[in-house]
């Protein structure tokens, strides 16, 4: 079979920019667009309608419009699911278009939004949908003449607000289970990478969910998202993104109606690595860890921590893994990364490259690319001898740059992997089996991935401790951010 012409494909592709509120497709309120271009080419995609304040109000009238009718919130769970179910299975019959959507909006390789970026997103909505009637509520004891039901009810309205790095998928995690749970939904994905989810929206309304149920606002954070924060209408705002715009958005549930939250912010993610460990395993998950999707991961492992016996054999292997990374055409289907968003987060982050050459020793890469007529590209930086608190050791960077730091004891280890603002995810590898429990058990993340790097899946919950935020992703608990307990109590003797 002739390998498929991706760069031939997009240029047949129709793209509809316009939001989606109460299941149509419309135009900002006051024509505003956004243009969108293709970061690994430069390419203009398509005009976004800008979404504003009088925008979100429209989409959250809507959203409690369907909510309070019950068309979607008190029908059977079952139903929910099955409509999840419908919209996953179509996800997959637009795989091609969906996938090549991705990586024209967000820099992404096709072979990685074909293997895991849309499948992703589809088996979650599967996932959730099947999980839909599995959920049980209580019959507490209470005193003889009485019965109570304490029961999950969905809260109303949620807005999400989702980053640029994942844009489906992490869609797909807040999207599904606040659906399921029966609430309606306002979405506002980043501005650079708004496509996929205006897509999902028109086949989620050929899945059957109502109109209204499942709205897609395109805009700017200081505007749309600012109202989404301060709405008095929406009664749970979910947000992936940054720590600073995750303590905004504390401040604005406070001063509009202290709506709840689940804010999953930044990361600054520790490798923590053992002379006992199998150094070419660690060294060739290290580089994934650290260098997969351009170090564009809020739980990226962008600190090595190595025990110093075997530093300069780490550093060797690792440098050499890191060539699996090495940044390539992003239609071409070939192994390895495509671009940066942006040229200008290409320009910050080669800016900390310089700064942490200049303060330490680049080991390899760090070289700006120009590949199909834009320079967002880098290759893989590894750096050594940086002092403990340099901002390499300090400060998300959001690309792929690591910093790699020897240390002696066990108690240093787990000293520096903590010595962080943040508490998202942390790695460990060792072949002794108490110290990875000991270890693993005194280190401040919400998940520890041991004899591995980065890990997760459907059934376990995502998220962190500290300035990482609260609330968690994925799995049964991700429920408990868009539900609370009701207690009826029927007093009857």
């Amino acid at each position: 079979m002739n390998p498929i012409d991706w760069a031939a494909r997009s240029r047949e592709l129709s793209i509809d920019g316009r939001a989606v509120i109460d299941g149509r497709r419309v135009d900002a309120a006051d024509g505003g667009v956004i243009t969108a271009i293709s970061p690994g080419s430069l390419a203009h995609l398509a005009d976004l309608a800008a979404g504003t304040a009088r925008d979100i109000d429209v989409a959250v009238d809507h959203a409690r419009r369907t909510f309070d009718a019950g068309i979607w919130s008190r029908i059977g769970a079952a139903e929910r699911g099955k409509v999840l179910i419908r919209l996953a299975d179509l996800m997959m019959d637009h795989l091609d278009e969906l996938a090549l959507l991705e990586t024209l909006d967000s820099g992404k390789p096709i072979a990685q939004t074909l293997t895991v970026d849309v499948p992703g997103a589809a088996e979650t909505f599967r996932w959730y949908g099947e999980l839909a009637d599995k959920r049980f509520d209580e019959i507490p004891a209470t005193p003889p003449g009485s019965t109570a039901l304490v029961r999950r009810v969905p809260l109303g309205v949620v807005g999400a607000i989702v980053p640029w790095n994942y844009p489906l998928e992490i869609a797909a995690w807040k999207l599904a289970p606040a659906l399921v749970a029966g609430n309606s939904v306002v979405l506002k994905p980043a501005t650079e990478t708004s496509l996929t989810a205006l897509r999902v929206a028109d086949l989620a309304l050929e899945a059957g969910l109502p109109a209204g149920v499942l709205n897609v606002v395109p805009g700017q954070g200081s505007t749309a998202g600012s109202r989404m924060a301060r709405h008095p209408g929406i009664d749970v705002l979910a947000f992936t993104g940054s720590t600073a715009v995750a303590k905004q958005l504390m401040v604005d549930a406070g001063n509009s109606n202290m709506k709840r939250l689940a804010l999953e912010a930044g990361g600054k993610s520790a490798n923590v690595i053992f002379a006992d460990a199998d150094l070419a395993a660690a060294a060739a998950k290290a580089a994934f860890g650290a260098f997969y999707n351009q170090g564009q991961v809020c739980s990226a492992n962008s600190r090595i921590l190595i025990q110093r016996e075997v530093h300069d054999e780490f550093v060797a292997l690792l440098a050499a893994a890191s060539l699996e990374y090495e940044p390539s055409d992003p239609l071409a289907g070939a192994p390895g990364n495509g671009s940066l968003i942006s040229r200008t987060h290409a320009d910050a982050v080669g800016g900390a490259i310089e700064r942490a050459t200049s303060d330490g020793t680049l080991v390899s890469g760090g070289d700006r690319v120009t590949i199909t007529g834009s320079d967002a590209y880098l290759r893989p930086a590894i750096v050594t001898g940086l002092d403990a608190d340099h901002e390499l050791h300090r400060v998300e960077i959001f690309g792929p740059l690591v910093a790699v730091l020897a240390f002696d004891t066990e108690d240093e280890a787990v000293s520096l992997a903590n010595a962080t603002e943040f508490g998202l995810a942390a790695s460990l590898w060792t072949s002794d089996f108490a110290r990875a429990h000991r270890v693993a058990d005194r280190l401040v993340a919400g998940t520890v991935s041991v004899n591995t790097v980065d890990a997760l899946g459907l059934t376990t919950p995502f998220g962190g401790f500290g300035q990482s935020g609260f609330g968690r992703d994925l799995s049964r608990h991700a429920w408990d951010n868009y539900t609370d307990w009701k207690t009826t109590w029927f007093q009857h003797g």
